[in-house]
């Protein structure tokens, strides 16, 4: 589990699955209010609390981005509210919850460098993968590939040669699309082979 805070009132939890595995839950138990899902909730926000000093009371937005064969990303947002309308009864442990899930069969991994990313493309290029958009974004690349220029693969195959490169990209596609720089828009892997491989 990796925590990042965003703004003052914002964090994001990375949650591979390995461990949601460790919980004894699946990815398809998330969409669904079960006792362990709370409890795995309650341990972010207890993290959280910790490593950042953010502290989950109030009315807060919570957003699940499921990232295929990657993890999940969850977007926690405390939102303002009226302290003095606040009654004593909920003082303590008060949470009211607002949840929006979004599930992706894309495929999106970041890398420290160019280097990296010009390795990857010979090994892709090599198994006919020409695909895939390259974004700039806070001194990272990003490198996108939409499930339908994927049909042809074998996904494990293709996350297993991903991961040696790079690691699973913990800020959201939307994120990176709205703030970062298309580097390239398509054909990636077929472009870089072109200008960086001779």
């Amino acid at each position: 589990m990796r925590l990042e805070r965003l703004t003052y009132n914002k964090i994001k939890v990375f949650l591979t699955f390995d461990d949601l595995l460790e919980r004894g839950l699946k990815k398809e138990d998330l969409w669904h209010d079960a006792p362990k899902v709370q409890e795995l909730f309650r341990d972010m926000m207890d993290e959280a609390s910790i490593e950042l000093g953010f502290e989950a009371d109030g009315p807060i937005a919570v957003e699940v981005f499921s990232l295929q064969a990657q993890g999940m990303v969850v977007i926690v947002t405390k939102e303002a509210f009226d302290q003095e309308e606040e009654t004593d009864e909920f003082l303590d442990e008060y949470i009211e919850m607002q949840v929006t899930l979004d599930e992706s069969d894309d495929i999106f991994y970041e890398f420290n460098n160019l280097e990296d990313i010009i390795s990857l493309a010979v090994n892709f290029h090599n198994l006919r993968i020409e695909g895939g958009t390259l974004f700039s974004f806070q001194s990272r690349y990003y490198l996108l590939f939409e499930d339908s220029e994927l049909v042809d693969h074998n996904n494990d195959n293709i996350i297993a040669i991903l991961a040696e490169y790079g690691n699973p990209a913990t800020v959201t596609k939307y994120r990176v699309m709205e703030y970062g720089k298309q580097l390239m828009q398509e054909n990636s892997i077929h472009q870089i082979i072109k200008f960086f491989k001779r």
